[in-house]
């Protein structure tokens, strides 16, 4: 009913109360139809209404509804990874760097686009061996 009601009325003064809603609601729900109704009732909401749901799950709001916990901490493990990732590729430009060596803009580009930790572990490895920044991307080798 709550993604209905965000349907028909998200984009009214009530859409903050339909967010509520649903997040309390969806307990009851698996986990792909919560993902599925979140996402179209997200979508449905006012601007205003999902920044102020996204507020209160920066702010540390302890959501009541099991959906709501379960977003959050997808949300935080998928930040968390891309943190990693763009940590591990900063690492590998800034091991080529005081190495002296010129990193290329296409180098830079595809460390900076890589989402695989283990192509990352493998090119800092090899960042410690190659004599041209370019040799990097290269498929053979360690």
């Amino acid at each position: 009913m709550a993604v209905l009601s965000a349907m028909a009325h998200g984009q009214s003064e009530a859409a903050e109360a339909i967010g509520e809603a649903f997040f309390a609601a969806a307990a009851g729900l698996d986990e792909e139809r919560r993902a599925v109704y979140g996402d179209l009732m997200l979508s449905s909401l006012n601007a205003a209404a999902r920044r102020r749901l996204e507020a209160m799950m920066k702010s540390g709001y302890e959501f009541q509804s099991e959906f709501a916990r379960g977003y959050v901490a997808k949300g935080r493990q998928e930040g968390r990874k891309e943190g990693i990732l763009e940590a591990k590729a900063h690492d590998v430009l800034a091991f080529l760097e005081a190495r002296g060596l010129e990193v290329p803009a296409e180098v830079r580009e595809r460390v900076l686009a890589s989402a695989d930790l283990d192509e990352l572990d493998r090119w800092l490895r090899r960042a410690a061996v190659i004599s041209d920044a370019r040799e990097l991307l290269a498929t053979t080798g360690s």
